[in-house]
């Protein structure tokens, strides 16, 4: 996501979902993954007032853990939820990977966000949306 601007428009998207969130009084978590790994950068929490220098140091770029971060997010959203908070998985990617990972079964609403650019586009992050039946929006 690092190349065609992919990651700076995520960070946007990002920085007004935890703004709603905040204004919403909703509970979040953020789970980060990439070249490095998959990451909980922010445990689950009520969301607070969040700047552009706080999504300044999430980087991209190398290989994507897809199956690993969605899992991640199941266990947390197991773990975290319950019957009177409805747990919603947003998941912004450009799923350049050959993994297929199964829909998270622990997410009560899935929102997929495509941040997938360039001259090549695999389509990938549109199928996984199909195969979950979710809705993919692209950006």
């Amino acid at each position: 996501m690092v190349t065609g601007g992919g990651l700076a428009r995520a960070k946007g998207v990002l920085l007004d979902l935890f703004r709603e969130a905040y204004q919403q009084r909703e509970h979040v978590a953020l789970i980060c993954f990439g070249g490095e790994g998959v990451q909980l950068r922010l445990a689950p929490c009520k969301a607070s007032a969040w700047s552009d220098d706080w999504v300044e140091p999430i980087g991209g770029g190398g290989g994507t853990p897809l199956a690993q971060a969605l899992e991640n997010a199941s266990n947390l959203l197991a773990a975290h939820g319950g019957p009177a908070m409805q747990g919603w998985l947003w998941l912004l990617t450009d799923a350049r990977t050959r993994e297929v990972p199964p829909k998270p079964s622990h997410a009560d609403e899935i929102r997929v966000l495509d941040f997938e650019s360039g001259v090549v586009r695999l389509g990938r992050v549109s199928s996984l949306a199909k195969d979950w039946g979710v809705d993919c929006l692209t950006l």
